[in-house]
């Protein structure tokens, strides 16, 4: 899976898969949590999911930048961008380590 991009095809076919709806309703449920996603980020802005991160909207400034080809100053808009912070279990599994509070024994 390095150098393959996981898509709303592939997440719906795991959840037929592993839970056993049909193939149209996994689509469905698929498309529902991610517009879930999408919609608790544009009005709250924060989405946190338990051992996996939390996504969060930030508010950047005006500033300026510069046309690399060019050299030239050109002001770069206010914006808002979506930024995520892993959680210390997804860090630590993408490090294959034990996740915290697994090392001394704990399940």
């Amino acid at each position: 899976m390095a150098d393959r991009t996981v898509t709303r095809a592939h997440l719906a076919e795991a959840v037929f898969q592993e839970v056993g709806l049909s193939r149209s309703e996994s689509a469905a449920l698929v498309d529902e949590v991610l517009d879930r996603v999408s919609d608790a980020l544009v009005s709250d802005g924060t989405v946190k999911i338990s051992s996996f991160g939390t996504f969060a909207v930030r508010q950047k400034g005006e500033r300026l930048g510069r046309n690399p080809k060019t050299g030239e100053e050109v002001p770069i808009l206010p914006r808002r961008v979506l930024v995520f912070r892993p959680s210390q279990v997804l860090k630590a599994r993408l490090n294959g380590e034990d996740p915290p509070g697994e090392a001394d024994g704990e399940a």
